[in-house]
């Protein structure tokens, strides 16, 4: 099982024909050695991996800084798996020792994804300050809510003081400015007091532009190879075993050394590999051994625009063995319902038995023409064998509120009923639902596309090409707040204040009674598949989804809407005021219902 574990301060650079290591102002020399302890036996010593030639220095300590100097350099290198960087990516690295943490979690045996429901999370704006030690002090806002994991933006290291995240260039150190390794101890081992699961975004299909010095070390990047953002990872090529694993050890610390319950993997469609076993096969395979060892679940959950279900499929029925994926549909078909617009690649999904078929079927594309990509896309779920808990859905999320011109949440852009109805539908879904950070009190901050990078042209580039990549998205250029001013990192910070508004609360309590419903009533999050009927009326603009005993009537358009469903037993919750008469109703405008219905008066609704 592959381990973050290495000799002491040993590092992999068959590029260099000579490494000194820089300890604590020191140079020592370093000479040809073996690879992390847990290698194969037969592993030969000319692998490119390069160890200290004599003991380190006692008076060292256990804590001190330091970097390597390749060839005749004379300006040391980071570590590329360095834990710690106080001074930024450009900086001497620092030793940090996890073990050395006194964790207070021996009793957390980790928490499964099916039921579960996903908080997301930025460091950077989700408090003032900023830190993962303030952000310990909402937790109890998202326990109280009803949360069960919080899956934070990657918080690896990356230059700058402020950003999204994925442009890191150091994988396996915790950023600066959110307080470093040790904070992230005290972050997780705070969730896991609470009883809240922790899941960490990490990129393994791309560096940052600044401070990525690994092809200085060795051949980490594809000849030739690019994808949207930068140069390919060496999945397959020369050298590749080492890549893969400094991908598969990479994710082992954040689940072994940091006590995380599971990864979300950023984009893993870029992540391009032709051999035999996929990196994302490897990856299940060797997280599934190691949650066996450490006797907890530990979840891998794919960001993914293919709409191919092998990433979810188990590796018994030929698929990769992931345990989830982000749904996109599902996020497109609602916005479109909710909001109307249908530019770019919205427009597929302006019939609402688009997102009825999500319900029913798990994907709207399955092979179907997508018009924004000008050709048939994704495959059709196997319903009967997959559970619908393996797509993870949101009403909204970091890439769809910043990669909207203005950074607008739904909250700019819907009145407070229109979210409740948005909120029903998301958490009251069958699918593993996803917050993302404000959403359950209708924040009214937007969360805009910011970057701190020092290098003006970098600046101007990355702006440049933001632009481009959204071209099919009719953005007017003066909406697009400039990424490097600080204001546009300001106002992208949460406002707890608001909880203090009445509307804001009002959301906020609706949002956990969803939450309440969803684990008092197990037809609502049961996972199967055939258990969902849609029923979808593009004319007067409602949707029925019937499960088991559940009904869930939503009209999103202005006009009142009359309904007749299947005998009511309890109305369960309401948007907008509905009186029911045995089975009949009227909806109001953006109002909604949620009962518990006579099964067996069970017919498809429609209109009186």
């Amino acid at each position: 099982m592959p381990t973050a574990d290495r000799l002491p301060l040993s590092v992999w650079a068959p590029r260099a024909e000579r490494v000194r290591l820089l300890a604590g102002g020191r140079e020592l020399s370093m000479r040809p050695g073996v690879g992390p302890d847990d290698g194969p036996s037969d592993r030969p010593e000319d692998e490119g991996w390069w160890v200290p030639a004599e003991p380190l220095p006692a008076d060292l300590g256990d804590e001190f800084d330091y970097g390597y100097l390749l060839d005749d350099e004379t300006e040391p290198t980071p570590d590329p798996r360095s834990r710690w960087q106080p001074e930024g990516v450009h900086g001497l690295s620092r030793t940090f020792d996890p073990s050395r943490y006194a964790w207070s979690d021996g009793l957390w045996k980790g928490r499964q994804l099916p039921g579960g429901v996903i908080y997301e999370m930025h460091v950077g704006t989700f408090t003032p300050e900023g830190t993962l030690d303030s952000a310990i002090e909402r937790l109890d806002h998202l326990a109280e809510l009803g949360i069960d994991f919080v899956e934070l933006l990657p918080v690896n290291a990356y230059n700058g003081e402020h950003g999204w995240g994925y442009d890191g260039v150091l994988w396996y150190a915790v950023h600066h400015s959110y307080g470093g390794p040790a904070a992230y101890q005290r972050f997780v081992d705070a969730c896991h007091q609470r009883g809240l699961g922790v899941i960490q975004d990490v990129v393994y299909n791309h560096l940052g532009p600044s401070g990525n010095y690994l092809p200085k070390f060795a051949p980490y990047f594809s000849e030739g190879g690019q994808n949207t953002w930068g140069d390919s990872i060496n999945l397959d090529g020369e050298e590749s075993d080492e890549v893969r694993r400094y991908i598969i050890e990479n994710a082992h610390m954040w689940l072994r050394d940091y006590h995380v319950d599971g990864l979300r993997l950023d984009a893993v469609h870029a992540l391009l590999d032709t051999r035999a076993i996929h990196v994302l096969e490897e990856l299940a395979i060797e997280t599934e051994a190691l949650s066996t060892f450490l006797g907890r679940p530990l979840t891998l959950i794919a960001e993914s625009d293919l709409n191919d279900p092998r990433l979810i499929t188990s590796r018994e029925g030929g698929g990769y063995g992931l345990n989830a994926q982000w749904s996109d549909d599902f996020h497109h078909a609602l916005y479109v319902s909710l909001t109307g617009d249908t530019s770019g690649y919205y427009a597929d999904f302006e019939s609402l038995a688009a997102l009825g078929k999500v319900f029913e079927s798990g994907f709207f594309h399955d092979g179907t023409r997508s018009s924004f990509r000008g050709r048939g896309h994704g495959m059709k779920i196997d319903t009967l064998r997959t559970p619908t808990w393996r797509l993870v859905v949101c009403q909204d999320n970091h890439d769809q509120i910043g990669n909207r011109a203005d950074g607008q949440r739904l909250s700019g852009k819907l009145d407070h009923q229109q979210l409740r109805l948005a909120a029903l539908v998301t958490l009251l879904s069958p699918f593993t639902p996803m917050i993302f950070m404000g959403e359950e009190w209708g924040a009214a901050t937007p969360w805009q596309f910011f970057t701190s990078h020092p290098e003006p042209e970098l600046a101007e580039a990355v702006a440049k090409g933001r632009l481009e990549e959204f071209a099919q998205m009719d953005w007017d250029p003066e909406a697009v707040a400039d990424p490097q001013d600080p204001e546009t990192f300001a106002r992208s910070k949460l406002d707890w204040s608001e909880l203090d508004r009445a509307e804001h609360a009002e959301l906020l309590a609706f949002n956990r009674e969803l939450l309440r419903l969803r684990r008092r009533y197990p037809d609502i999050s049961d996972p199967r598949f055939d258990r969902a009927l849609a029923s979808a009326d593009d004319e007067h603009d409602w949707l029925v989804i019937e499960r088991g005993e559940i009904i869930i009537a939503v009209n999103f358009s202005g006009e009142p809407a009359e309904l007749e469903v299947p005998e009511v037993q309890q109305v369960l919750l309401t948007v907008g005021g509905v009186e029911v008469d045995g089975g009949a109703f009227t909806l109001p405008p953006h109002g909604a219902l949620v009962a518990r219905i006579d099964l067996q008066d069970r017919e498809r609704p429609g209109p009186i």
